[in-house]
């Protein structure tokens, strides 16, 4: 059984994790965390996901050893979270989104001591997504446009999406491009396509729980590929999931690919 502590367990993911966790008896949730002037501080952990106690009351800090951090925060707090896991020897599934390059070189240096894998997205789908358009951009080459589309809730605070980003980068790389390249959006008198240009653009927009298409486009034809999350258990079923596998791994930092063994 692999027991596993989750930060911010009072947000939408983290309730889920809560309440998913409770299904599977490979998982047991040993520490549910939320910030100090949290309301939920003291109660059940269970009772506040809507399934019953289960004995874990929502603290504000980490007193109880796990063998694997669940993080969906705020890179803020995600960077404290590593240093604690660090020092305690705890792997670390991330799934905070909003990340800057000094966030993943933290990960990789902490990567040397304790077992992390980091995902823009938790779903399966995605990672076999971004396999999938890497493809067709390798096959297709310069000659076809390239256009990212993600479109979240009104509420994501991020953008472009981390999955947008994985996407993005799953592209570029294949086709030999610069991640930094990206044009995001256009506006103004003049934006004609440039060649070998990445676009990318982000809608925020009622409910909506994650949907992401790329588009590669020719004179004449046009492909597209699109992941629609249909809701949240779907990223929380990977980050679970992720725990379990990453409870057996050596220091390193990893991917929902190296999970699946897709390289």
């Amino acid at each position: 059984m692999t027991n596993i502590a989750i930060t911010g367990c009072g947000g939408r993911m983290g309730l889920r994790l809560i309440a998913l966790a409770k299904e599977n008896p490979a998982l047991r949730v040993v520490a549910a965390i939320e910030g100090a002037d949290s309301p939920l501080i003291g109660s059940d952990a269970g009772e506040a996901a809507g399934v019953g106690k289960i004995g874990v009351p929502v603290v504000s800090e980490l007193s109880t050893s796990a063998d694997v951090l669940i993080d969906f925060t705020v890179p803020v707090a995600m960077r404290g979270w590593i240093e604690i896991c660090r020092r305690k020897k705890i792997a670390m599934v991330i799934g905070t989104t909003g990340l800057q390059p000094s966030d993943h070189a933290l990960i990789d240096d902490a990567a040397k001591n304790i077992a992390i894998l980091q995902a823009g997205n938790m779903s399966l789908g995605v990672t076999v997504m971004c396999k999938v358009v890497a493809e067709i951009a390798r096959m297709l080459g310069d000659d076809y446009d390239v256009e990212v589309l993600e479109a979240h809730h009104r509420y994501k605070k991020d953008a472009p999406s981390g999955t947008a980003e994985m996407i993005a980068k799953s592209i570029t790389d294949a086709l030999g491009r610069s991640h930094d390249d990206l044009v995001h959006g256009r506006h103004g008198p003049d934006c004609a396509r440039q060649p070998k240009e990445v676009g990318m653009h982000s809608l925020r927009m009622g409910d909506e729980i994650g949907l992401h298409t790329a588009y590669f486009g020719g004179l004449g034809e046009r492909i597209e590929v699109t992941h629609k999350a249909s809701n949240r258990d779907t990223f929380a079923h990977g980050a679970l999931k992720a725990a379990i596998w990453l409870a057996g791994q050596k220091p390193g930092r990893y991917t929902i690919g190296d999970m699946l063994g897709i390289k």
